[in-house]
């Protein structure tokens, strides 16, 4: 059985209060996770031509108010 398959069973076997607690953790670990790999592409420049194309599009006019 692989680590994740293991995993697997143990949540499956969680009670409601036990998965909604680890439903919350597990988001804000993700989360966390997200944030750091958007802020290391923004450091790496892997963002750089989006942010150009949103300048382009504002300057343009080619953009709306939500």
């Amino acid at each position: 059985m692989t680590r994740v398959e293991k995993l697997e069973s143990e949540v499956s076997r969680l009670s409601a209060d036990e998965l909604s607690r680890f439903r919350a953790w597990f988001a804000e670990f993700d989360a966390a996770l997200w944030d750091e790999q958007i802020e290391l592409d923004a450091k790496s420049g892997k963002l750089d031509h989006l942010a150009e194309k949103a300048i382009q599009d504002f300057n343009s006019g080619n953009c709306k108010e939500l």
